[in-house]
């Protein structure tokens, strides 16, 4: 995850350019030339502030991770097509959707991100 700093950021847009996933975005308020600062989504992480300040809600929002919860859009996904958590647990979850579709090591990168488990039958 990329978090950026508002107090930083000069609103030049390289990010927005650099980034594949379009994550990046000016506010939509306000006219090219006025555009500000830029704003993404922060995976309900927060910001650099302290976690739980006023300062951060105000820039960031609140900040779901450093209250135990996941971030709002994968809580409330109907099809959990978004998700979120550890890495391990995730990881497990994406393998047994891949193999329960009866793919598997023919999936492009999967020696790669599950080793030779998929000989094993996964």
């Amino acid at each position: 995850m990329v978090l950026h700093d508002k107090d930083i950021c000069i609103g030049c847009g390289y990010c927005s350019y650099a980034c594949p996933f379009g994550a990046p975005q000016f506010p939509s308020n306000g006219t090219f030339g006025l555009r500000g600062k830029m704003d993404k989504c922060t995976f309900c992480a927060g910001g650099p502030e302290e976690h739980g300040s006023q300062a951060e809600f105000e820039k960031y929002g609140r900040n779901r991770l450093a209250e135990g919860k996941l971030p709002a859009c994968a809580e409330m996904c109907s099809t959990k097509a978004l998700l979120a958590g550890d890495g391990d647990v995730i990881t497990d979850i994406l393998r047994g959707r891949v193999v329960q579709r009866g793919k598997g090591a023919e999936v492009w990168g999967w020696g790669t991100a599950y080793g030779n488990q998929a000989k094993q039958g996964a």
